[in-house]
């Protein structure tokens, strides 16, 4: 009897052939759309989200100057009915530096939860072009640490970022720095520290952010070139850039930090909330209007079926005359459009597939993203797995409808009015 049902539905599904065509060619162009549109937003937002979090710690630890809590006039006037105002504080006179930095990397090298450590110097500079001061800000890295966290290597277009190891007193210019100062690789700029120092630094690099701003001001040296400097120890850190195993731990551990080391420390969910919200707003859209493809494409099948029942009602009295059940006729419908679901939703994963692998290869050059070549796509199997299951339920409750309104056909009627 199944065998029988099947061939019922087959000679159905062909006897309406364009039709059948058209409704597969809608659940197709559906799935279609809703995969490529999908990779291509995601994968625009992975790369958005890329930059920030390749170029970002987790946890960054710093020491930030503030003015004192307990001032003087609170210990002197302390009285519980006596309030004290205090304008004009003035920050505490200490240095930026993060004191016993050394024994802080060790500890954290030691934490199973912590990927790797990165310490940063930061201070700021002029660059002396002739008569002419551009502020500017030079961070001394490590730069094998900065290459294994932040890839830093794939932003610098000219060059080579493993010369701040070993070309001493080099630095690496932002590109925007470099093209007002009109030097390129193997120049010698001159460089005034915040101390009134003045350095002599060999340009070994081109960094560029794809933040014209940023790479207005920022360059890059080695952490003891930049100690050298500002003239200070070989122990002065300013910043120590922390990369996890888990992001997602970033908050509680980073208060955590906070409290062991005494120091400040502020984690990326902080640090960049509106990446995190432009992100999923991206992602929302996309979806919303993916699934919107694929429930009109439903509404097109349920069109079809509805007209071929009403078309078929003939047919459909004879069935049940003959011994065929309502569930059986319902079987029937919900057959062809499942049939039209399941062979639609695997040409549009194929054309999908296709769709994204061809925006893929269209190239994409921008100076504001000196790291990517063609359109970003993400291939994430998820979006394959959404779409195949979203066009079988579309589809099938596209033919439940039409074929429950078949099941309730009175037979005698039909063959009445005839």
């Amino acid at each position: 009897m199944i065998k029988l049902t099947f061939s019922i539905a087959y000679a159905l599904l062909l006897a309406r052939w364009k039709q059948t065509l058209v409704a597969a060619i809608g659940v197709t162009f559906s799935i279609t759309m809703f995969i490529a549109l999908l990779g291509f937003m995601n994968g625009l937002n992975e790369l958005l989200d890329g930059l920030v979090i390749n170029r970002t710690p987790h946890i960054s630890i710093y020491n930030e100057i503030l003015p004192t809590e307990n001032q003087p006039t609170d210990k002197y006037f302390f009285n519980e009915n006596i309030y004290n105002f205090i304008s004009s504080k003035k920050p505490k006179n200490e240095l930026s530096q993060i004191y016993n930095s050394g024994a802080i990397i060790q500890t954290l090298k030691s934490d199973n939860r912590v990927l790797g450590v990165s310490p940063k110097l930061t201070t700021q500079v002029f660059y002396n072009t002739g008569t002419i001061d551009i502020s500017g800000i030079i961070n001394g890295i490590d730069v094998i640490a900065e290459n294994k966290l932040f890839t830093f290597s794939d932003y610098v277009i000219k060059g080579n970022s493993e010369d701040l190891k070993t070309v001493s007193n080099s630095i690496i210019l932002g590109k925007g720095a470099a093209d007002v100062l009109l030097v390129d690789i193997g120049d010698v700029i001159q460089v005034t520290s915040n101390k009134g120092e003045i350095s002599q630094l060999k340009v070994v690099g081109i960094f560029q952010s794809g933040i014209k701003d940023i790479d207005k001001v920022q360059s890059y040296t080695s952490i003891s070139t930049a100690q050298k400097l500002l003239g200070v120890s070989n122990n002065y850190i300013t910043d120590i850039q922390i990369k996890l195993k888990n992001l997602n731990l970033a908050p509680q551990i980073a208060a955590e930090f906070r409290s062991t080391f005494n120091v400040d420390a502020i984690d990326i969910q902080t640090a960049n909330a509106q990446y995190e919200t432009g992100s999923s707003v991206r992602s929302l859209i996309s979806y919303a209007v993916g699934i919107t493809l694929l429930i009109v494409a439903g509404f097109g099948i349920y069109n079809i079926l509805n007209m071929m029942i009403y078309e078929k009602m003939d047919t459909i009295a004879i069935l049940k005359a003959t011994g065929f059940s309502g569930s059986q006729v319902k079987f029937i419908f919900i057959s062809i459009a499942l049939t039209i679901g399941i062979f639609g939703g695997i040409l549009g994963l194929l054309f999908g597939f296709g769709t994204s692998y061809l925006i893929d290869q269209i190239p994409f050059n921008t100076a504001a993203l000196p790291t990517i070549k063609t359109y970003p796509v993400s291939y994430n199997p998820k979006y394959y797995l959404i779409g195949g299951i979203f066009s079988i339920v579309t589809t099938y409750f596209a033919g439940y409808f039409p074929s429950r309104k078949a099941s309730k056909v009175d037979p005698v009627i039909i063959i009445r009015g005839k």
